[in-house]
């Protein structure tokens, strides 16, 4: 266990907060011990559950004067140990601070406070005739300001984009407590630095984000999903190029191995459309024309049947379509239930894909791994899970290194980096090396003690250590 708070700062939170919001209890602190990555578990001194701004201002207030570290925390749904206490301290959660304040319609923009769970603000908009498109694999579960920290992706994040394409302003507290906002209901905006978009990403190190405004669009109602098979993963990233070349941009394209959609299936208990081919793709068209989703999903099926697709299965009903992403929302959760594992989330250009996919065999093949892949194909976004199986304590320690480098190695070599949108975290930290210079990574070091001088927002996230 980490050591306990001073009573000096644990009484000014209970001053400040209720003690209701102030949670000291071993029992109640091991929701807060741990995420979705991997069995990693770093208990809090205490966590806090703030209800205001003002209230997470007086948090960092009173961290501040006692140089206590705080770890922000969302849903605990991340994949990189954002949320992860590692050194201790306050766990802040921004749970109770789940209201949707505005849903703007003249300015087609939501207002919302961190704690709002995506799929909640999703269906909200969804019933004005609105359309909020990141959708992270965790949306039923994953909060906006999780989001946000992360820039957060998912299969729409292909024609849509991620998170940081849909924030227009922020109100945020500051490592001193000092309350900023930036930017507004504003689609141009080149008043002072962009310090909105520095903010997205940036992993509750530099401030907490305690309010977000989000640009929305009309709700696209029409859609034409499809699933692909193929006989090799460079056959399906071939066709999956050709789509492009054919002028056509779905509004996903998921990539799925047959190992990857068996776990699947044996989770659900039913069988899936790509269980026996080497590889699958799932390709979604959408928009407002009927006949023009219906022509170019039509047209994308022709491409993979003219590049070496097995078969096509287009969905014939709402009903179809979403069974076919049941299967692939599966995935995740099935392949890390098979091992103890190791996830990268890797992403190089799409025209990249083929030569990636070729790089992983060999890899696995060196280091004698066991690998599941799956992934954002359309904007080349592969997760590669490293699956223990019967592999010794002993051997895992030591292939593993040494497999995780060669993987980044490659992939930064490809023109791509160690993360699309995973984030890094403390899982990764130590690989940002791979995929930036000691110029660029000191530039992140200076904007940090910039904006946190004593070094007590999310320590041991992102930025690597001096050493490193």
């Amino acid at each position: 266990m980490p050591p306990p708070l001073p009573a000096a700062a644990l009484e000014a939170l209970r001053s400040a907060l209720g003690p209701e919001n102030v949670l000291t209890d071993p029992a109640t602190l091991e929701k807060y011990a741990s995420d979705e990555t991997e069995d990693l578990v770093y208990p809090p001194g205490c966590a806090v559950t703030p209800v205001s701004t003002a209230q997470v201002s007086a948090v960092l207030r009173i961290a501040s004067a006692h140089r206590i570290p705080v770890t922000p925390r969302g849903a605990g749904t991340g994949l990189s140990g954002g949320a992860l206490a590692v050194h201790g301290g306050i766990s802040l959660s921004l749970g109770k601070m789940n209201r949707i304040l505005e849903i703007d319609r003249a300015n087609l923009m939501a207002v919302v406070e961190p704690g709002v769970i995506t799929q909640v603000l999703q269906e909200a908009v969804e019933k004005e005739g609105l359309f909020y498109p990141p959708d992270p694999a965790s949306r039923g579960s994953c909060m906006i300001g999780g989001n946000v920290a992360e820039c957060a992706g998912g299969p729409r994040a292909l024609k849509y984009g991620v998170t940081k394409d849909w924030v227009l302003g922020l109100e945020a507290v500051l490592a001193d407590g000092s309350v900023i906002r930036t930017g507004g209901k504003l689609l141009k905006n080149v008043t002072g630095y962009n310090i909105t978009q520095l903010l997205v990403g940036s992993e509750g190190t530099l401030a907490v984000v305690t309010k977000i405004i989000l640009k929305l669009i009309p709700w696209p109602p029409f859609r034409s999903t499809l699933v692909a098979t193929f006989d090799s993963p460079e056959q399906a990233c071939i066709a999956l190029t050709k789509i492009f070349e054919a002028r056509i941009v779905p509004c996903a394209a998921e990539y799925m191995e047959s190992a990857a959609i068996q776990a699947a299936a044996r989770k659900r208990g039913k069988r899936f459309p790509g269980m026996e081919a080497a590889a699958t793709l799932l390709i979604e068209v959408d928009g407002h024309d009927r006949d023009v989703v219906q022509r170019d999903g039509l047209r994308t099926g022709e491409v993979c049947v003219e590049n070496g697709a097995l078969d096509v299965i287009v969905a014939d009903s709402p009903t179809q379509q979403n069974d076919m992403w049941d299967m692939r929302r599966a995935i995740g959760e099935a392949v890390k239930g098979i091992s103890t594992y190791k996830e990268e989330d890797t992403v190089v250009p799409r025209s990249e894909l083929p030569r990636l996919m070729r790089a992983l065999e060999a890899i696995r093949v060196k280091h004698g791994i066991t690998t599941i892949c799956y992934g954002h194909a359309g904007d080349g976004n592969i997760h590669v899970n490293i699956l223990k199986m019967g592999m010794s304590d002993a051997d895992w320690e030591t292939k593993l290194p040494p497999a995780i480098r060669e993987i980044f190695t490659e992939v930064v070599r490809l023109g791509g980096t160690i993360s699309g949108e995973h984030g890094i975290g403390c899982v990764q930290r130590e690989w940002l090396p791979i995929a930036m210079t000691r110029e660029e990574i000191d530039v992140m070091r200076r904007v940090k003690a910039a904006l946190d001088p004593q070094g007590i927002l999310n320590p041991g996230k992102l930025v690597p250590d001096r050493d490193a």
